[in-house]
């Protein structure tokens, strides 16, 4: 069996009278893609901001690389090296990709900005995922398209070192061309050992790069299946609630 390198057993998070999460169970594994899909409501984003350290979880327990861990601030996941490339992006349009990259946590010699290093950084990061689109480290971040931007989001999240990287709907509103182009990166993230979490409504991208795929239905956990394992239809099935999954296999 492969080591998962977060898991989440029994993961609580309520808003006053409102259960959001159910006794969550999570895990996600070095070198893979985890799907996580649900329908509006179902409780993803509360799930992952726990992870991300940003609403801390009532009850459960969260492991990482084995360990127990708290995730009570963003700086706990950061350190851990869990990043979270949201759907805005959170990138500065006047800012260029070097600058939008570095943001933050500069590089210095004698007081001021290494941008020769930093420039040479970033280019090494593209280089290794392998991205071609980009023409230039000093394009302003405003005239990238929508892939580019996500490319650059991700590729700031391998530059920090990030074991677990995860996608909020890296897809959405992208064109055809620009989506294959961000799903390759998605594969080749991994292919380097990093634990990939993508969230995402589009279950055609998801079974194009995930390896598992998670489902959380009113706050609870209620598959979790190898994406070869399983089929569109039973994950749509999943996601409303007119199926059932059992770890042998078997539907209702």
């Amino acid at each position: 069996m492969e080591t998962p390198i977060i898991e989440l057993t029994g993961v609580v998070k309520s808003f006053g009278p409102v259960n959001v999460l159910r006794g969550v169970e999570l895990r996600a594994y070095p070198g893979k893609v985890t799907a996580l899909v649900g329908d509006n409501g179902a409780g993803k984003s509360t799930l992952i901001k726990g992870l991300a350290g940003v609403q801390p979880y009532d009850e459960g327990e969260v492991r990482f690389e084995g360990k127990p861990v708290s995730l009570t601030h963003p700086r706990d996941a950061a350190e851990l090296g869990i990043e979270v490339v949201y759907q805005d992006l959170a990138l500065c349009d006047n800012l260029d990709i070097v600058q939008n990259m570095f943001l933050g946590r500069e590089e210095l010699v004698a007081g001021t900005f290494d941008e020769g290093k930093m420039e040479r950084q970033s280019s090494e990061v593209l280089r290794s995922l392998n991205v071609r689109t980009v023409k230039s480290v000093r394009q302003k971040v405003a005239s990238l398209s929508g892939g580019q931007r996500q490319t650059v989001a991700i590729a700031r999240a391998v530059l920090k070192k990030a074991k677990v990287v995860i996608l909020d709907e890296p897809t959405a509103a992208l064109g055809v061309a620009q989506t294959e182009q961000v799903l390759n990166l998605v594969q080749r993230l991994a292919s380097q050992g990093v634990a990939v979490i993508i969230i995402s409504h589009n279950l055609a991208d998801v079974f194009k790069v995930a390896d598992y795929i998670s489902v959380l239905y009113l706050g609870t956990m209620v598959a979790e299946v190898p994406t070869a394992e399983t089929t569109y239809d039973d994950v749509v099935g999943y996601i409303t609630g007119s199926r059932t999954y059992t770890p042998s296999g078997a539907r209702a």
